[in-house]
């Protein structure tokens, strides 16, 4: 089951990529759930396909944009469910700032294929110190 949840994860990454580089809305909220919950870089809660095609249709449109993932981290919990968390890093061109931030998803099988059904962005930077 873990080499499924990683060929999973690895070609919705790439598809991500790909469509985050277009920036196109479209073929990205194609790659969500109909029911998704999807939480971005903003506080709005976007839900299904047409709410993550809003997020993306919303953000700026930088000349040159891609994304990367490292220190990803996939689990099948159930036959039809993965989770996985990593880092995102955005390269948004001089337009603005590098951004990285903490990445999950939970992937459910849907329709005959993998879609995501919730998406959460948060910050790196501690919100809380632990001792």
């Amino acid at each position: 089951m873990q080499a499924e949840a990683d060929v999973v994860v690895a070609a919705l990454m790439t598809k991500w990529s790909a469509g985050f580089g277009k920036l196109d809305a479209g073929a990205l909220a194609s790659l969500y759930s109909k029911s998704a919950f999807f939480f971005g870089s903003n506080p709005t809660l976007y839900r299904g396909r047409d709410g993550v095609a809003a997020y993306f249709n919303g953000l700026p449109r930088w000349r040159s944009r891609s994304v990367s993932f490292s220190e990803v981290a996939a689990a099948q919990v159930a036959p039809d469910t993965i989770n996985m968390a990593a880092i995102a890093s955005f390269d948004l061109g001089e337009e603005a700032a590098p951004l990285s931030v903490k990445i999950t998803w939970v992937i459910v099988r849907e329709d005959g294929g993998w879609k995501i059904a919730s998406h959460h962005v948060s910050s790196r930077t501690p919100l809380i110190e632990q001792g």
